[in-house]
């Protein structure tokens, strides 16, 4: 073993260095020894990162911990700490993406170029068959790692700074809502579904922007139909063929006014309600859930947006069935304007374009979508907004030429 130089020893075949670092509880300084380095600039070039870190008060011990050993821990230990929804989410991105690709590196040895070079190979080539990976999905990844990094910093103390928080996504445009149904075409939905015993599902989601889950999460209690005002104050989802129930994808709840109509139709479906519960007698399940089936339960998310995808499919190609074995269901005429296709998060966009081109603030539209910040309402609907002020310019010549001819003639 050679002699001790400036915080550098060679061991063996291999080199090591010695840095002192205060221990945060006594504030007490420790001489640290790490080795295994294969050269004298190896070393020499770690302990100078150790010197800076530990003056920043920064120092973390040295691990040969893997990415992918230590986001196999970080899943499950936050498996029972948030959403279902949300440790779904957290687990498909380790697995499908994080760890076949990064899970072989060191932690410590991650460096913030190596993930965005990540997110480059994800968007070109990540998806299905090396098809390109949508901007979104890219970004949630990105989300995923940069908290679990997070963790890694302030939580279990094995790295000095997130790199995540430095790595580059690649550019892409926010899309936008795509077409979508102006005021009339979605009175021509409502009239489709008017019959149909869930109909007031989504004369509500129109009618005040709630998400699907949220309007499946919805209980009586929260409905205040003397003040024409509901509370969105959780969201329902199924999960691996289970229900589950947790907060609003914002973490809080809101009051939403309604206007007479809705309020009316909310109306009519507690009273049709109440005499499902009367028809069906012990069978009956106490839920306390607006949307519910015919016995009570719970309403399965995907039954809802079926519906929706029947109603205008059989609007645009109307048909009496046939009645009996073989015989066929007679064509009706087709509607000279037919409705273009539409999913039920549309609804929401609807409700949010026709409030912000009707001149309503943006803030007021973002309460009541349940942005916790109106910038998001900002960007998803910049295009309304565009089409808003298109002749803001007009508008503020004509002031100023009224006022300029006013001052003339006087």
């Amino acid at each position: 073993m050679s002699k001790l130089k400036d915080g550098v020893i060679r061991r063996g075949s291999t080199w090591a260095y010695v840095v002192r670092v205060a221990d945060p509880e006594t504030g007490k300084s420790k001489p640290k020894w790490v080795g295994g380095f294969p050269t004298e600039a190896a070393a020499k070039a770690a302990r100078d990162e150790a010197r800076v870190a530990a003056r920043r008060g920064e120092y973390v011990d040295r691990s040969a911990l893997t990415v992918g050993d230590y986001l196999n821990e970080w899943v499950a230990a936050h498996a029972g700490s948030v959403k279902p929804g949300t440790a779904v989410g957290y687990r498909a991105d380790v697995e499908r993406y994080l760890i076949p690709r990064i899970g072989g590196l060191r932690l410590q040895g991650l460096r913030p170029a190596q993930l965005s070079k990540l997110y480059a190979d994800l968007a070109a080539s990540g998806g299905s068959g090396g098809a390109p990976l949508a901007a979104s999905t890219v970004a949630h990844v990105h989300r995923t790692l940069r908290k679990a990094l997070a963790d890694a910093v302030r939580v279990e103390q094995l790295l000095a700074s997130n790199p995540a928080e430095r790595a580059k996504l690649p550019r892409a445009r926010r899309g936008e809502p795509g077409t979508i149904w102006n005021p009339a075409q979605l009175a021509t939905f409502l009239g489709c579904v008017a019959g149909h015993r869930l109909s007031a599902f989504y004369r509500l989601a129109a009618f005040t922007g709630a998400r699907r889950g949220e309007l499946l999460f919805l209980r009586w209690s929260a409905v205040d139909l003397d003040a024409a005002e509901v509370t969105f104050s959780g969201s329902a989802d199924v999960i691996d063929g289970e229900r589950v129930e947790g907060d609003t994808k914002g973490g809080r709840s809101r009051v939403v006014s309604l206007d007479a109509g809705t309020v009316a139709a909310l109306r009519e479906h507690r009273k049709r309600q109440l005499e499902e519960r009367l028809a069906v007698g012990p069978m009956w399940t106490e839920t306390g859930l607006v949307f519910a089936t015919e016995t009570g339960g719970p309403v399965y998310p995907d039954t809802v947006t079926a519906i929706m995808r029947k109603a205008i499919a059989h609007y645009n190609d109307p048909y009496i069935p046939g009645c009996g074995r073989g015989h066929r269901r007679k064509l009706l005429p087709k509607p000279a304007e037919p409705l273009p296709a539409a999913r039920l998060h549309d609804l929401r966009h609807v409700h949010a374009t026709t409030l912000l081109l009707a001149g309503v603030p943006v803030h007021v539209v973002a309460g009541r979508l349940g942005h916790a910040d109106p910038s998001v309402t900002l960007q998803v609907y910049a295009h309304v907004l565009r089409e808003q002020a298109a002749g803001v310019a007009d508008v503020f010549a004509a002031q100023v030429e009224a006022a300029v001819s006013k001052a003339v003639s006087s």
